[in-house]
């Protein structure tokens, strides 16, 4: 399968390249770039990211174990001091937070290891190191039949370079 890579100098081509890539039906694309720029934040994916399903999961699996844990030990070794009740919530509070916190946090970063594929053993096919420096590259993959399309479409939005890295 054919992979375009478009190489500009200003992210702004860029984020018109990916918007017009997005309209035509191309959804496989990769932006590189030097630093983080608010223009390509949502050029290639529009939707919200799914590690905070990963960080939902975490903290609901932290306070319920942090109060069932309680709750069980209260009721399986009763200790009835001045008549309290055995399973007294308000003093349960801090735990079960401390749960909630712990477990969400190791949760999201699992989560983000896994939605980010991390840690990556080798490097794109059409990563250059000149994208760490100072210009910001597109990737696109491709049918053979769109590859002239895309090579004109980002000639258009002036990129100083357009090369075929897998065909």
């Amino acid at each position: 399968m054919p992979l375009l890579v478009g190489v500009f100098d200003t992210p702004g081509p860029v984020r018109e390249v990916a918007d017009k890539l997005h309209g035509r039906g191309f959804g496989d694309m990769e932006i590189y770039s030097p630093a983080p720029f608010p223009e390509l934040d949502d050029a290639i994916d529009k939707k919200p990211s799914r590690v905070r399903l990963f960080t939902l999961i975490g903290g609901l699996t932290g306070v319920t174990l942090g109060f069932a844990m309680q709750i069980w030990m209260a009721l399986d070794w009763p200790l009835n001091i001045g008549g309290k009740p055995m399973a007294s919530i308000p003093a349960y509070v801090v735990i079960g937070f401390e749960l909630t916190i712990l477990l969400g946090g190791l949760l999201t970063f699992l989560g983000l290891l896994a939605v980010g594929r991390l840690p990556r053993v080798k490097l794109d096919p059409a990563y250059s190191v000149r994208f760490s420096g100072e210009e910001i590259g597109i990737a696109v993959s491709c049918t053979d039949r769109d590859v002239a399309e895309i090579e004109s479409l980002m000639r258009d939005a002036e990129a100083k370079e357009v090369t075929l890295v897998e065909a």
